[in-house]
């Protein structure tokens, strides 16, 4: 596809969406949905509203493809902060077990990065969508539910450190399918001998798509609706 933001055709489209902090994934599939009046609209791969970048929505015929494209390879650029853990392993939960972090030098931080490429059992956040007896995990959580989860099989392609100022790393990942960041960033404080949690996290790939083509909210608004007011995102 030469212009993956051209404007959809009958069959359908695929839209490249840079979803912004805050947002959910329905909201974002909402606003297009409504922009470009398509009966039959969803994404491929849910983006948390604590995590940017880039989100693939598909309409039309074109929805036959989510399966394809979700199955592809994902890339991230993720701030992991060194020191606390939270219940969530993210800013969703206030950080607690604090710990020592100011030993740690770049050598042994890529030591332990080593030791998580290729293929990892990787156990989901208690707070995740996934479902313990016909419930979302992260409800049993926020209700004080002491439930575990099955770790399982993920695989990390590549794992980069591009930037380490105080207790927060910048990582470059590139991973399988169902892989959870957060968990990654809990389990990576835990090799280290100490604890961390995911501090911000920006999709940047799926596959061959780019956050580079992908289009903001506003972007989206003109292309659709060049002369009308902004939309409620919700």
């Amino acid at each position: 596809m030469s212009d993956p933001n051209a404007l959809p055709a009958d069959e359908g489209h695929v839209f490249l969406f840079d979803k912004p902090l805050g947002w959910t994934s329905f909201q974002a599939v909402k606003k297009l949905k409504y922009l470009s009046k398509s009966k039959k609209i969803g994404h491929a791969g849910t983006l948390d509203p604590l995590a940017s970048g880039l989100l693939v929505i598909c309409s039309g015929k074109k929805t036959k493809t989510i399966e394809a494209i979700q199955a592809q390879p994902k890339e991230y650029d993720a701030l992991v902060r060194l020191g606390a853990s939270t219940p969530s392993y993210d800013l969703e939960t206030e950080p607690e077990q604090f710990t020592p972090w100011e030993h740690l030098d770049r050598e042994a931080i890529e030591q332990a990065l080593h030791s998580f490429r290729g293929e990892i059992w990787q156990t989901p956040p208690l707070f995740s969508a996934i479902k313990v007896n016909g419930k979302r995990a992260y409800d049993l959580a926020r209700a004080g539910s002491d439930h575990t989860l099955k770790s399982r099989p993920v695989q990390i392609h590549e794992l980069e450190l591009l930037d380490m100022q105080g207790s927060d790393l910048r990582l470059r990942i590139r991973c399988s399918k169902g892989t959870y960041i957060r968990s990654l960033a809990h389990d990576l404080g835990i090799a280290l001998g100490t604890r961390s949690h995911l501090a911000a996290l920006r999709r940047t790939k799926i596959g061959d798509f780019s956050v580079e083509q992908a289009l903001s909210p506003d972007q989206w608004q003109r292309e659709f609706r060049p002369e009308s007011e902004e939309t409620p995102s919700n």
